[in-house]
């Protein structure tokens, strides 16, 4: 069967009924957003492997209790955050990266093999004034509730809409824009504290 042509919900109706092809199928659609919005909120790759792998656990045995009325990637994206959120609360993490970079603790060669060249057309000093910018953004990420740096994370990284967001948080919208608002000042008091 083609399933590039199936949209999601017409996936996950095969998947419901045992169809191995359509589990692979949806793991293939949404393994890279999944990854990529739990390696921004726990900066390990290795740990959101992890986390990755069991919320498409979680989300397959629960495949019976979807809701087509609405996206599947939000629904699926609501279990990988709980998941981490749950895990963040646990573990006490305090650093994000934006950018998915290795953690502080990460090994040299990891370091070497993350480093992609791209010609940005920044003079070096622009290149070092934005780098630098970017570790401070990321830094200050990882200092905000887990709320806020999920919303964050969700809106301006990963660019869903206010209405997915709240969604894929259980919160009301109104909620999610108080986050994101006080997210955002957080931001700037703790950039322009470094700026001083």
């Amino acid at each position: 069967m083609e399933y590039a042509a199936l949209d999601d919900r017409e996936v996950v109706a095969l998947a419901c009924k045992g169809r191995e092809t359509a589990f692979r199928e949806l793991l293939a659609r949404y393994e890279r957003p999944v990854f990529s919005l739990v390696v921004r909120m726990v900066r390990d790759p290795s740990l959101a492997e992890d986390l990755a792998q069991e919320a498409f656990v979680k989300a397959f045995h629960a495949l019976g209790s979807y809701d087509p009325r609405y996206k599947f990637s939000s629904w699926l994206f609501k279990i990988a955050n709980n998941l981490t959120i749950d895990h963040l609360r646990k573990k006490q993490l305090d650093t994000v990266s934006i950018h998915g970079a290795p953690s502080a603790g990460s090994s040299e060669e990891e370091a070497r093999t993350s480093i992609a060249v791209v010609d940005t057309g920044e003079t070096p000093e622009e290149y070092t004034a934005n780098r630098e910018l970017g570790g401070q953004i990321e830094v200050a990420i990882g200092r905000l509730r887990p709320e806020y740096r999920t919303a964050i994370l969700l809106r301006h990284v990963e660019g869903h809409t206010y209405e997915e967001v709240a969604e894929i948080m259980e919160v009301p919208l109104g909620t999610v824009k108080t986050y994101i608002h006080r997210g955002r000042s957080e931001l700037k008091d703790f950039l322009a504290e470094v700026a001083a």
